[in-house]
Order: C-alpha cells, then sequence, then structure tokens
C-alpha cells in the first residue's frame, strides 16, 4: 500500500500493449471518479513496445463510445520505471502484468502494486478478461470488468482519504 498518497490518488493502469484493456479501465475509472466528484491523475501504460503511439483498438474505442466515452485521442506508452514513483497505484490487469510490475518496481517505489479485480469483493486474484484476440463481445466483458474494478477502486480511494 501507498504509505504517501497525495490528496490527488495517482493511478496508473497497465496491460500488454496499452490498446485495449489498460485504455478502457483508465476510462472506466474516469467515468467513476467523475461521478464520485473525486479528483484524481489517472493513466494507462503497456508492459511492451509493440504499438507504442498508437491509438487504442478500434473495438476498444467502439465500446468505449458505446458507454459515452471517447478515448481515440489517448495513445500507447511504454510503463517507465519513473511511473513507480509518479503514482499512488501501479494497476495490472491480469496477473502477467502483475508479475511484470512487480519484478519492474523499484525497491524504494511509492506506488502500490496489484490486480484491477483485487479491489472488488470476491473477484481479487482475477484477470480482466483480454479481448484482443476474440470477438467485440469480449470487448464488452473487458468493458464491464473494467467498470467493475473502477467502481471498487474508488470506494477503496475514498474510504482510504477519510
Amino acid at each position: 500500500m501507498s504509505q504517501t498518497m497525495s490528496q490527488t490518488p495517482a493511478v496508473l493502469f497497465v496491460c500488454l500493449g496499452n490498446i485495449c484493456r489498460s485504455p478502457l479501465a483508465e476510462a472506466a475509472f474516469r467515468a467513476a471518479a467523475e461521478r464520485a466528484q473525486m479528483t484524481v491523475e489517472v493513466d494507462s501504460a503497456g508492459l511492451g513496445r509493440w504499438h507504442l503511439g498508437y491509438p487504442p483498438d478500434p473495438r476498444a474505442q467502439a465500446v468505449a463510445r458505446r458507454n459515452g466515452i471517447d478515448i481515440s485521442e489517448r495513445r500507447a506508452r511504454q510503463i517507465r520505471e519513473e511511473d513507480f514513483h509518479r503514482f499512488d497505484y501501479v494497476i495490472g490487469l491480469d496477473s502477467e502484468n502483475l508479475a511484470g510490475l512487480r519484478r519492474l518496481c523499484p525497491a524504494n517505489a511509492r506506488a502500490s502494486v496489484s490486480l484491477l479485480l483485487d479491489h472488488v469483493q470476491g473477484r481479487a486474484g482475477q484477470s480482466v478478461t483480454d479481448p484482443y484476440y476474440e470477438d467485440d463481445a469480449a470487448f464488452d466483458d473487458a468493458w464491464r470488468d473494467a467498470c467493475e474494478g473502477a467502481e471498487g477502486l474508488i470506494a477503496k480511494l475514498k474510504k482510504d482519504m477519510k
């Protein structure tokens, strides 16, 4: 757990390429924070370099748009060591991402590293659906997972800030 969380919680969502799940989680979290009237700093990144500079997958953009959110301006970036010092929470979207984040996380990091669904009652250890090689319905599943995780994380942050 972050020992020095700022008044404005800073959260980074991380998946493998930063074109599907992490931009969706970022969008879901922004929307949840807005509904909760909470000021947050939020971003997303990928562990890999394959999609650097690319916009989110068109199917991710479509599911976000169907839910009233435009993510078309986002661009994929790779996580950097300084992210572990800048953000209070670095959130992986699956166990592979979490293992990679734990390997990269410096010993003196500010960030707490966890899975997104660890913040949902009864879903600890579960992965957000990876829709990349699947059909459009998998993007809807990933969106639902991201929204559920975002709501759980907002509830945790509100509790921690009291």
